[in-house]
């Protein structure tokens, strides 16, 4: 790990970068930054004409992005630096070292094209198409420099793009424009970085607009990555893989690394030796089993890594005093899909996810390929997106007869239990919230036995069940089901003659009827009797 003080003669710690998530501005305020800049290396070595990586949200990959872009950009009209300014952002890390700086040689000679897409998260096509016009423009404005080359005879075009007046099809094929201005200017081919790549198609499918993004996306990376002689590499991260026929058709040079995949696998995330440092420059060194039990437990690849997000926060807060974990990540990752797929779950789904939360492994087959428009037509699906969007990790993995991937998943560590107890049991409670349960309050007022017992029956199978490990859980849930019985008065575990009834409803008129619940716990259904 490497972090800049905040100077000298300060007495202060180095400050974490929380919410911050730009390289330049880490290294330049001297916040603590966990070094990944050997990526770089990897990235060269490999010459992979298209890198995709997929991560969970919040594991670093924008900062790894900007990184990449303040590495290989040349400043020089973009930002008015040198060669030696570019080059002091990485003074003292590991890529400024590697193989006796024979790396740095790369460093601020290329035009860079970056795009973050995550503002296309909107509630319409329109203000989302708006929304990707505008951070193609405001690239295009950043190299604006182009205008005054009297070479550049596309003057026109460029301006067109920059000021909100071109045509769809000149937004669909822009990057591949701007990368053929960059190389006529420049005489480098450009390096394309897009962050987030992945946020418009899960949005557009959620809203209902899947079909138009999914036009408009693959013809921008199409020209933009397939076949552009003017294109150095590109590199573009998101949270899911989606399937090379959706937006990648045709483009055989794509290099897909996910989180099973071997190789970077140590650069999103932090690793335990990281942390293990971080702890002792911070002096929390007896902290490391707590952040163990609560951040750790990702495997990608072959590599044990914490959640950076949730690692530098609970670090933030032990510093100032605070003394308990909290589960950070729960308010930050996206899960509008996986709260979709658990609203769909069956019977089987609800009895792997009790097994999950007890602390135990299911195992289940795992694609790596998602088309969004056929995201809930299997509920198998549920498994793939709690996995890479880092809700469960893997134990291990093998294949079956089939030549499928079976994985061993479980919950990493306490912080996603939490979410599972909290977040997904939530949404199975909404879901019996909005039941309509005129049925049952017909049999419990009738005094029909059988009745009550289907209905009731119905509303425990659509509960979670890893909860219902005592008479409590069923207490407090028919507590809440009767509370909503109009007219009538609910007394619970309330001293009445010569005991304490679990239950007791009774007419708002003393002369209606009085209903009491006697509530038993079975440990098996045989017992149920």
């Amino acid at each position: 790990s490497t972090f800049t003080p905040m100077s000298s003669y300060s007495n202060i710690p180095t400050p974490l970068p929380i919410g911050n998530s730009f390289f330049d501005s880490v290294i330049e305020n001297g916040y603590y930054y966990v070094d990944k800049t050997l990526l770089i290396k990897d990235l060269l070595d490999k010459k992979a004409a298209v890198t995709l990586f997929t991560r969970p949200r919040r594991f670093g990959k924008t900062l790894n992005q900007t990184m990449l872009k303040c590495f290989f950009e040349d400043m020089t009209e973009v930002r008015g630096w040198g060669a030696k300014d570019g080059r002091s952002l990485f003074k003292g890390l590991k890529i400024e070292q590697a193989d006796g700086g024979r790396y740095m040689e790369e460093q601020g000679q290329y035009p860079v094209v970056y795009l973050s897409l995550k503002g296309a998260k909107q509630g319409s096509w329109e203000l989302s198409y708006a929304m990707l016009k505008t951070t193609i423009m405001d690239e295009f404005r950043r190299h604006n420099y182009l205008l005054d080359d009297e070479q550049l005879a596309e003057k026109e075009h460029y301006r067109r793009i920059m000021q909100d007046e071109g045509s769809d099809k000149d937004y669909a094929q822009s990057l591949r424009f701007l990368t053929e201005c960059l190389e006529k200017h420049h005489g480098k081919r450009a390096v394309i970085l897009i962050d987030e790549y992945d946020v418009p198609l899960e949005n557009a499918w959620f809203e209902g607009f899947y079909d138009k993004m999914i036009k408009f996306i693959r013809s921008l990376f199409e020209s933009a990555l397939k076949d552009n002689p003017f294109l150095k590499f590109a590199v573009l991260t998101g949270c899911l893989r989606v399937s090379r026929e959706s937006i990648f058709t045709g483009l055989n040079n794509l290099d897909i690394i996910s989180i099973l995949t071997k190789d970077y696998s140590e650069y999103f995330g932090f690793t335990e030796s990281e942390v293990e440092v971080m702890l002792r420059y911070y002096k929390l060194e007896f902290k490391t089993a707590e952040a163990k039990d609560w951040y750790n437990g990702y495997l990608f690849g072959d590599t044990q890594v914490y959640n950076p997000w949730s690692t530098i926060k609970v670090v933030r807060d032990w510093l100032s005093g605070e003394t308990y974990p909290r589960p950070y990540w729960s308010n930050t990752s996206s899960n509008d899909i996986v709260r979709k797929l658990v609203d769909k779950a069956d019977d089987e789904s609800k009895e792997d996810l009790a097994v999950l939360v007890a602390g135990g492994s299911i195992s289940k087959t795992i694609h790596e390929d998602v088309t969004y428009d056929e995201v809930d037509k299997d509920l198998g699906n549920l498994w793939n997106f709690l996995f890479f969007t880092g809700y469960l990790t893997k134990k291990n993995e093998r294949i079956d007869e089939e030549d499928k991937l079976i994985l061993e998943l479980s919950i990493p560590n306490r912080e996603l239990r939490y979410i599972f107890n909290t977040k997904i049991d939530d949404w199975f409670r909404e879901k019996i919230r909005q039941k309509d349960y005129s049925k049952l309050y017909a049999a419990i007022l009738a005094g029909d036995v059988a009745a009550f017992e289907k209905e009731l029956s119905d509303v425990l199978f659509q509960s979670i069940s890893y909860l219902d490990n005592s008479e409590a859980f069923y207490h407090g849930l028919l507590v809440g089901i009767l509370a909503k019985l109009q007219d009538w008065s609910l007394k619970s575990n309330r001293e009445a003659g010569w005991g304490r009834s679990d239950i007791y409803l009774k007419y708002k008129n003393f002369r209606g009827k009085a209903i009491i619940f006697e509530l038993k716990y079975a440990e098996k259904v045989a017992g149920l009797d």
